[in-house]
């Protein structure tokens, strides 16, 4: 079964294939994220290697005149090697981005990398006055303060339930807790920032309460979900929102599928549900 989950969830092993796909769902009105599978990598050279490969990402992007933009992980680009490390290769991408006038997200990773993340997120958006975004996660017990954090930085930040088993004394580990603190973190950004919002959510109640605040508080926002989720509600929401599908790539595949069914229980059900439409 592997093969066909991977072709719903994964836009082939190379730029090109990845590229052909954010061309079709361009046509769709739908943005793409692009995201070159790796993480955790302990050898320098293959965080060089994809440091690399994402600049010439940026510069395709630009050449095909695409509506499209990359997002990295800390750990991709060498965190676990050593935040320097991490920070030296960000820049490296995000130096590309600037001559290309393109948009970088950096994602979450578990909580161990939450600090680091953060920090450079701060730093390099301050420096670049915009052009960047991060992930944020609502399990987390920290993350309202985070969300205060950024309030006044240029840049977006992407709210999300949480998708890493995280100790319960730093995080909300009960569906509904995690929801109720979905809801209160997004409604304290529509009232408080003045744009960079972007609803990282599948769940149809979340989508719904960003809309509903959206018209009360006239704030600015975007909606991002997984190739292969609800792609029938990404096209209906891009008829009227601005809508983002967060597009993997890459050789490897097996490993995404199998860390992201494994990171939490409630992923296999997850993917189950949207591998038969649910």
């Amino acid at each position: 079964m592997i093969p066909p989950i991977a072709d719903r969830f994964v836009a082939g092993e190379s730029p090109a294939t990845a590229l052909d796909h954010a061309r079709r769902w361009n046509q769709k009105d739908v943005n793409v994220i692009l995201n070159l599978l790796g993480e955790h990598y302990d050898d320098s050279e293959d965080a060089a290697a994809d440091t690399e490969e994402y600049r010439t990402l940026l510069s395709d992007i630009a050449a095909a005149g695409l509506d499209a933009c990359i997002s990295v992980k800390p750990s991709q680009i060498g965190l676990d090697l050593g935040t320097e490390v991490f920070e030296e290769n960000l820049a490296s991408i995000v130096e590309a981005a600037d001559e290309e006038g393109e948009f970088v997200w950096i994602d979450m990773e578990d909580h161990t990398t939450t600090d680091a993340t953060l920090d450079a997120f701060e730093r390099f958006v301050t420096e670049r006055g915009g052009g960047m975004g991060v992930c944020l996660q609502a399990n987390l017990r920290r993350t309202k303060g985070d969300v205060e954090r950024f309030a006044d930085l240029p840049g977006k930040i992407r709210l999300v339930k949480g998708a890493y088993e995280e100790p319960e004394e730093i995080a909300y580990t009960e569906k509904e807790r995690i929801n109720t603190a979905y809801r209160e973190l997004l409604t304290t950004m529509f009232e408080t920032y003045d744009d960079g919002i972007a609803i990282g959510s599948h769940d149809p109640a979340m989508v719904d309460l960003g809309r509903d605040l959206h018209d009360r508080w006239g704030t600015p926002f975007e909606v991002q979900m997984l190739m292969g989720v609800r792609e029938d509600a990404q096209i209906s929401l891009a008829r009227e929102y601005e809508v983002w599908q967060y597009t993997p790539y890459g050789s490897r595949w097996a490993s995404y599928f199998y860390r992201r069914v494994m990171e939490r229980k409630g992923n296999a059900l997850f993917a189950a549900r949207a591998i038969v439409g649910r």
